[in-house]
């Protein structure tokens, strides 16, 4: 049975990081914390689950902190959480016959991140991350921000899911200041940085700015093929939010330069539609989502509604535009298989049962 190290990088998170250590701790072998600065009792609280805590000085980059961290291990395989996570009590024994069953060959774990849930407590945002990484050094994080370790070697998916729970809000402008320090120092952003880069000015509202940045991550040749996808999307949002909606409609559509349609794209393409009353073309796109299957070791983000839920609900309010009560009725039972609980295919009984 493979040994596993929980190598993770603090501060200031005594909210949070009993939590995710309760949730775990039983099932490594050692845990590892590097603390960046914290003035509350962070320390304090993990000292109780280990001796192995480590004063790091903060450098504005998350990479250098977890590679110190993973340096300070000594078991096989080196596990990385955030302290905000946490493993869910349903996950625990499949962890454990995991550690049972790893072939030793394997040298990376591929992990479900679950970081939204609907109102019923279920994803609605995920992705895969590499979780356990073999201890070498082979493997180092790179990225200042949005750090991840580039996947070689033998690598396994599994249906394991680690959790982000965060509990308050966190420093909105704390990803955006590393770059823009960064740039300031004169360091160039290679092709995922910049992706991220785009990513934050956006959040920020400085939509300009975000399409210039992400207009020339797209344009290079070099950069991850879901990357280039999802920043389609941003400067759709981009665009919209600028008053530009047929250059949002084409941004859309541009993603499908780079791969086969993605459901979360046909959403937006669909939902395009939809707004301007064209039922017929929103229709296309939406029956398009529902038919487009899940690739869920591509490593992009996911929007498992976007698969069915989603465009199941919207046909329903398409068909329904139409004149179509009958058929629309069947796409929100259809939905209604999918989340019993949600509003909105409630709203829409209630609806049908009342014509």
């Amino acid at each position: 049975m493979p040994t596993i190290s929980l190598c993770m990088i603090v501060k200031d998170e005594e909210m949070h990081i009993a939590r995710c250590l309760d949730s775990v701790a039983e099932l490594v072998d050692e845990i590892i914390i590097v603390d960046t600065g914290s003035t509350d009792h962070t320390v304090e609280i993990v000292s109780g689950y280990t001796s192995r805590v480590y004063s790091y000085p903060w450098k504005d980059d998350f990479s250098d902190a977890r590679n110190y961290s993973f340096a300070k291990a000594s078991m096989d395989y080196c596990m990385w959480m955030d302290a905000d996570d946490i493993l869910e009590e349903t996950e625990k024994d499949k962890f454990l016959q995991l550690k049972d069953s790893l072939s030793p060959d394997i040298d990376i774990v591929m992990m479900k991140y679950n970081t939204s849930f609907d109102e019923a407590g279920r994803p609605s945002f995920s992705y895969f991350r590499e979780r356990w990484i073999r201890n070498c050094e082979e493997y180092q994080w790179i990225g200042a921000v949005h750090e991840v370790i580039p996947p070689n070697g033998r690598i396994m998916y599994s249906d394991i899911a680690v959790c982000h729970k965060k509990i308050g809000g966190g420093d909105p402008d704390r990803n955006l200041n590393i770059y823009q320090k960064m740039i300031a120092e004169g360091k160039t952003l290679e092709p995922r940085q910049q992706y991220y880069y785009g990513r934050e000015l956006y959040y920020h509202r400085q939509y300009n700015e975000a399409v210039s940045v992400l207009e020339k991550f797209l344009l290079s040749a070099e950069g991850w093929i879901e990357n280039k996808i999802e920043a389609c999307l941003i400067c759709a949002n981009c665009y919209y939010q600028m008053g530009q909606q047929e250059s949002a409609l084409l941004s859309l559509l541009r993603s499908m330069s780079f791969d086969l349609p993605r459901a979360e794209l046909c959403c937006e393409i669909g939902k395009y539609f939809l707004e301007r009353g064209n039922y017929h073309n929103a229709i296309y796109w939406y029956e398009t989502a529902l038919n487009t299957p899940k690739n869920e070791h591509s490593g992009g983000f996911m929007l498992p509604d976007c698969y069915d839920y989603v465009p199941l609900l919207q046909l329903c309010v398409c068909y329904d535009k139409l004149g179509d009560p009958q058929k629309a009725e069947e796409y929100n039972e259809r939905a209604g298989a999918c989340k019993p609980y949600s509003q909105a295919y409630l709203y829409n009984k209630r609806y049908f049962d009342s014509l």
